[in-house]
């Protein structure tokens, strides 16, 4: 966006290219990270920090005006948020077991990856943790799970409110309707076209179809419950613009009064808030923004009710926790980037990753130790990285230290002779109109006082020169022997001269001798700068090596920090090892088993068998003369 709204600015700052732009603002880190089709690993550079936040937004702020809820003030109902926590019930847990299983056989190196990997673990975590079904249609239908209980507050809510007719949504990605024949391809109509006409909400949309629809399950048991199915629709029925506009508007006079929908198809532009008394959130999405879509179709403008409700489920156990916690991390960098307040110097960028054996391990066994020690080895590593840095940056300092009183009687020297020769070019007699020392120079055996031919005679002292990277002595000017190198590799300096008092004055030499006679006194008459210069220089080393000595005295500032940490980690290590060993010496034998693997087999016969036969696949007669197939 900084491209595009300010390139003249970042031009100006130098901060027009991206790679500019990063390393200013930006922190990169490369790690090894599963590719998306999980068949192997490849490394990755992205960027883990962002530092200098206040200088980004304000600078971004010239182009940029941003307003939060914090600051509108709009007139919006008060949302009263539940989060509905269901327990696990016991076939779920089994499968989550099974999760377990296969994430031991990934890790262990026993499966091909593009059999299975931990992103497809993390996508059927997903859909376990709200039904069964959406793994297997065949599976059973628990009361209990958190698709039961979403149902129950609709049915109860429904019926507390029939006399205001107020309406409700239900937000779900996983599950949603099945396309119609030939609404998925228009006749005559490529993908690229098709995906023209929708937007960009619904390009991106993580919705996914199963074999087992939630919103037909959903609007099923309602029926039973009394609700009329006319009360009740899909967002998916709604084809056209104009369609969804009516829907809409049954929606608002209550006509609809539970609607069900998707982020995508449901997010921005849904004005039905007029009636709506509650939003459940039954899936979880996976973007912070698909959650703030979700409750903005409520907390709202024009929504009549003065206090309104969200629910969101979790089934306790399953990966909910981990969808959540990841939602909260990335919104935790949204918030501090888009805010009205002064941002914080420095956050972390979160990315969207699947979770991690270990990960995958506590959820399933319900052992927060394994995450804490997750924590802790990422936590370590991280300290013995900064204590490298810290070793190194000592071992540099020490250097720096033992180098001093060689680099200090040195330039101390350079500058005693440097005010040595200053007191000599003191003496010299001034020239009133130049306000500088009379020109005199001696070229060979003869002086000079006239310039033209003193450079005549310089040009040809020069190009009598034999010996080429050989300083020559062919006179002096002022009182300080002059010698002249003349350079092999004229591309690397051509020639250069050297004013040898109690210091040593260089220049370098050009083709006209008239201007190298103005480079000679240049190079005497501003010694007073190159005192200041040298003064600066002795000035920072000195300082330098006074940080020096205070680095090289301070230890790891995080050592106390680390040795803790290592300690705890030991034994963590230590009481997971032997908790592993009682557990698997006192476990009673459970057979593995293959829900997964059975429901995949299922769905891959049924593509099978919808699968149309191709000519070549059907079975030929042997009676040519008949030409039977």
């Amino acid at each position: 966006m900084m491209r595009y709204l300010e390139y003249d600015f970042l031009n100006d700052h130098g901060l027009q290219h991206f790679d500019n732009w990063v390393a200013v603002f930006g922190d990169q880190k490369t790690d090894w990270e599963l590719k998306p089709a999980g068949n192997g690993f490849k490394e990755r550079t992205r960027i883990a920090n962002y530092t200098g936040l206040p200088e980004l937004m304000s600078m971004f702020k010239q182009v940029a005006d941003i307003r939060t809820a914090d600051t509108l003030k709009l007139d919006v109902p008060d949302c009263d948020y539940q989060v509905v926590q269901v327990e696990a019930t016991p076939f779920q847990q089994e499968l989550v077991q099974e999760l377990a299983d296969r994430a031991d056989a990934i890790n262990s190196g026993n499966v091909d990856p593009t059999i299975d990997n931990m992103l497809k673990i993390t996508s059927d975590g997903r859909k376990l943790g709200l039904d069964p079904r959406l793994i297997d249609p065949s599976f059973e239908d628990n009361p209990d799970t958190k698709l039961n209980r979403c149902v129950e507050n609709v049915a109860r809510i429904h019926a507390e409110t029939t006399e205001d007719r107020l309406t409700q949504i239900i937000f779900c990605d996983l599950g949603v309707p099945h396309k119609a024949a030939g609404e998925a391809e228009v006749e005559g109509e490529d993908a690229d076209d098709a995906k023209d006409k929708k937007s960009i909400a619904e390009v991106e949309s993580l919705e996914e179809e199963c074999d087992f629809c939630v919103y037909d399950d959903i609007r099923d048991k309602l029926i039973a419950k009394g609700i009329p199915a006319s009360e009740i629709a899909y967002i998916h029925d709604a084809k056209t613009e104009q369609q969804k506009s009516d829907l809409f508007d049954k929606v608002r006079s209550g006509e609809i009064r539970v609607l069900l929908g998707s982020t995508a198809k449901m997010g921005t532009g849904t004005n039905v808030q007029k009636r709506l008394i509650a939003v459940h959130d039954l899936d979880i999405p996976w973007r912070p923004a698909d959650l703030e879509q979700r409750a903005g179709r409520i907390i709202r403008q024009g929504n009549e009710n003065k206090n309104v409700q969200i629910f969101r489920y979790v089934t306790k156990g399953t990966f909910d926790a981990y969808s959540y916690q990841t939602l909260e991390n990335k919104q935790k960098f949204i918030s501090q980037i888009m805010t009205s307040k002064t941002p914080a110097r420095k956050c972390e960028d979160v990315d969207q990753q699947a979770l991690t054996y270990s990960e995958i391990k506590a959820l399933c066994t319900g052992d927060e130790r394994i995450k804490e020690k997750l924590m802790l080895e990422n936590d370590v590593k991280e300290l013995r990285v900064l204590a490298a840095e810290h070793r190194n940056t000592v071992f540099e300092m020490e250097d720096r230290v033992a180098r001093f009183p060689e680099q200090e009687q040195r330039l101390t020297a350079i500058l005693n002779d440097l005010h040595t020769d200053r007191e000599a070019l003191r003496k010299l007699p001034i020239d009133p109109e130049r306000k500088l020392p009379v020109f005199k120079i001696i070229i060979g055996e003869t002086e000079y006082t006239d310039r033209k031919e003193a450079a005549k005679a310089l040009e040809d002292a020069v190009l009598a020169i034999k010996y080429a990277d050989t300083p020559v002595k062919v006179g002096s000017f002022q009182g300080f022997d002059l010698t002249v190198t003349v350079n092999s590799n004229m591309m690397g300096g051509g020639m250069s001269a050297c004013l040898k008092g109690a210091a040593s004055h260089t220049t370098k030499l050009i083709e006209s001798f008239a201007h190298n006679l103005n480079r000679l006194e240049a190079a005497l008459y501003n010694i007073d700068g190159r005192i200041e210069r040298t003064q600066a220089d002795l000035a920072k080393l000195r300082l330098d090596h006074e940080e020096a000595k205070k680095i090289v005295a301070e230890p790891f500032p995080q050592q106390e920090e680390l040795d803790s940490k290592e300690e705890r980690l030991k034994v963590l290590t230590d009481e997971l090892n032997q908790a592993a060993i009682e557990a698997k010496k006192n476990a009673p034998k459970r057979d593995k088993t293959y829900y997964f693997e059975r429901a995949k087999m299922k769905r891959d016969a049924a593509r099978l068998a919808k699968k149309p036969r191709t000519p070549k696949d059907k079975p030929k007669s042997k009676d040519k003369k008949q030409g039977i197939e």
